[in-house]
């Protein structure tokens, strides 16, 4: 743990920011904790009974592996929300203070590293799915025939265990968690010197490293699938699962790159560019990543083929429905090019 104190005994996750706060802002509202946290959890229970029914009515490998992907996803956000959530909404409403609280700052460090683990996980476990389906519709024969359940759980306990490592690292001196205004959450302390900027730079680049490989990955796999959908060989195997594992994957990729980019560039530009730093930029960056964790479950809940067959019946993303999209929309590449040849001839 963090030791070290000031010479005026100050503990040192008080010595740059020391409660009581004075001022207040619509945007450190309780209210906002209250509404976000509850959306969060309903919204990933919910998502997980889903995943539940599905689970246990799959026969496919490659979707029960997907499955269980989705299921670490679940309840890692909804576990955030649970501990994080909790902390700021008691704080609000008791208003506890935390000097008195946490002397040694030992409560402190630990809401720092959760929200440093629970800020993590879902984007390395995006990136870990995006590789999964990579090699799943790239590389079939590279991958396992019938990858185990077991190796699954391992790698999203894996993608834990690297979260929680890089979590732990300002508690063994490559950092520091401190407090932050209004002074109900704790969270590693962003700035230009020393570890403090090493740190900073190691969660930003980890986290804009697994947006982009899942970006580079997901872009990569889409294509291919969408050829190997429009062949003509009418002998190869059904790819509805494929492809909805597929949009599944995108949604869940665009909209951690909409919540998170914002907050990862924030810190990244103000270690770097030694401009001093806004705390209330930090909050609202805090607050857009806040809403990954509210998103997310509704990509599962909604975007499933019998959810959108109910939605709209005429809907169909089988073979040949999209091999007929694709042949039409090639034919008017094909007369559009045509046309332009021509014209660059006269």
């Amino acid at each position: 743990m963090n030791a070290s104190t000031p010479a005026n005994d100050t503990p040192f996750c008080y010595s740059i920011n020391s409660p009581p706060f004075k001022r207040q802002s619509a945007i450190s509202s309780v209210y906002f904790s209250a509404i976000f946290s509850a959306l969060g959890l309903i919204s990933n229970f919910v998502a997980f009974i889903v995943l539940v029914k599905s689970f246990h009515r799959t026969h496919n490998r490659s979707r029960s592996s997907f499955l269980i992907f989705l299921g670490g996803l679940v309840v890692t956000d909804f576990s955030g929300l649970l501990v994080t959530g909790s902390i700021v909404i008691s704080f609000h409403l008791t208003g506890f203070n935390w000097r008195s609280l946490d002397p040694h700052c030992h409560f402190c460090n630990f809401m720092g590293m959760s929200m440093v683990f629970y800020g993590l996980c879902p984007l390395l476990l995006g990136a870990t799915m995006a590789v999964e389906r990579f090699i799943g519709i790239n590389r079939p024969f590279a991958r396992f025939t019938a990858m185990p359940k077991s190796r699954t759980v391992s790698m999203v306990l894996t993608v834990w265990l690297l979260a929680g490592l890089i979590a732990l690292l300002p508690v063994m001196g490559l950092g520091s968690y401190h407090i932050q205004f209004p002074g109900s959450w704790c969270f590693f302390n962003v700035s230009f010197e020393g570890s403090d900027q090493v740190f900073s730079l190691l969660f930003s680049l980890t986290g804009l490293l697994s947006i982009g490989v899942s970006f580079l990955l997901n872009t990569v796999s889409f294509v291919t699938l969408i050829k190997l959908c429009c062949k003509q060989d009418r002998t190869q195997r059904r790819r509805d699962h494929e492809i909805e594992m597929m949009v599944q994957l995108l949604l869940i990729m665009v909209i951690a790159s909409i919540c998170w980019c914002p907050l990862l560039v924030f810190i990244a530009q103000a270690v770097l560019s030694r401009q001093p730093f806004q705390v209330v930029k930090l909050l609202i960056g805090i607050r857009f990543a806040t809403w990954n964790q509210i998103l997310d479950p509704w990509v599962y809940i909604l975007f499933r083929r019998a959810v959108i067959k109910r939605i709209y019946p005429r809907f169909n993303w089988s073979r040949d429905s999209i091999m007929s999209k694709y042949s039409s929309f090639s034919d008017t590449i094909r007369r559009f090019t045509s046309s332009s040849n021509r014209g660059s001839l006269n």
